[in-house]
């Protein structure tokens, strides 16, 4: 970088992302730093001597507030720490029990953009008492990196505290997981699922590191929109190293349907339960991984009513159950 371009640069930045970027900051900070420091500017006269002094003083200044203090702002939203890293994004707290979802890749916008429509979406025509179920997006917007001039879909989310993956989960009780317990995700993952499919949305990666428990008010928030289906369609991406979690339809690229989150919701299950699922509840779970969509059950509520009548069968009437992820 020349040294007249970067004190343009700098005097034409007005938030610390304009001036370092977001992709990559420290590289941007050395380029400044060589560009602008006194002991390299050789034969320049005073004018840009002092134009380049000056900007040098502020590029270091603001270099130190940005990773001293608290973080690079985008939009409105200054970074905090990175709270979960995802399977195309990265998350951060951005303060007020909200997080910023920045995807890694500007080929990933469109996924951004799927989930935000998704989430707005289930907001309008979603029956209000089940909304705890999904994320409420807070915004939506782009940004534009000054550095590179890449653009990123960044999508801000209402964060929930004390929740874990169905991942983790699992690796508590690696040896599988109680019916019992499995019984009350199961149930309130259906009950997210009937959510969404009344508003016409596919979620269309139902696994577990996207199902995340409250475990002592036995909660559940289903998670990452991003692969989402509004109306008809299909599936757009898999998550990698995930592909055989997924229905035929979806690797085969044919449309998907309420039977796709319901086939991936009852893996999540027997895939939690492993080795200690009753036949019952595995067989219930087969019937709902039939090959073929069309003769899948396509309906979560019902599927709900029918999922109580074979616990009721199995563990007599429903009562809380505590549950811990040290057992």
């Amino acid at each position: 970088m020349r040294t007249e371009e970067a004190i343009r640069l700098v005097a034409a930045a007005h938030t610390d992302d304009d001036l370092f970027g977001v992709d990559a900051p420290a590289h941007r900070y050395r380029e400044l730093v060589a560009a602008l420091h006194p002991d390299r500017l050789g034969r320049a006269d005073e004018r840009v001597r002092a134009a380049a002094t000056d900007a040098f003083v502020q590029v270091t200044t603001r270099w130190r507030a940005a990773t001293q203090g608290p973080g690079i702002l985008l939009g409105d939203y200054r970074l905090g720490r990175l709270a979960y890293s995802g399977d195309l994004t990265d998350l951060y707290d951005v303060g007020a029990d909200r997080l910023l979802k920045l995807p890694r890749q500007p080929g990933d916008n469109d996924l951004m953009a799927r989930e935000a429509h998704a989430l707005r979406t289930l907001e309008e025509r979603g029956d209000p008492r089940h909304l705890p179920y999904v994320p409420r997006l807070v915004d939506s917007f782009r940004h534009r990196d000054a550095a590179t001039g890449a653009e990123r879909r960044v999508n801000v989310l209402a964060a929930v505290g004390n929740l874990h993956s169905l991942d983790e989960v699992r690796r508590a009780y690696p040896g599988g997981l109680d019916g019992r317990d499995a019984a009350w995700m199961w149930r309130r993952l259906l009950v997210a699922l009937g959510l969404a499919h009344r508003a016409g949305v596919v979620h269309g990666a139902v696994l577990p590191r996207h199902v995340l428990i409250e475990p002592d008010a036995h909660g559940v928030v289903l998670v990452d929109w991003c692969f989402a289906v509004v109306g008809d369609g299909v599936v757009p991406a898999l998550v990698p190293g995930h592909e055989d979690w997924y229905p035929a339809e979806v690797t085969a690229k044919r449309p998907c349907g309420p039977g796709t989150d319901l086939a991936m919701a009852a893996r999540c299950m027997t895939w939690l339960m492993g080795d200690r699922a009753p036949r019952e509840l595995r067989a219930f779970a087969d019937g709902c991984r039939l090959p073929a969509l069309h003769a899948r059950p396509d309906d979560a509520w019902r599927l709900l009513g029918e999922l109580d009548e074979v616990l009721e069968r199995l563990y007599g009437p429903r009562t809380f159950r505590p549950f811990t992820l040290n057992p």
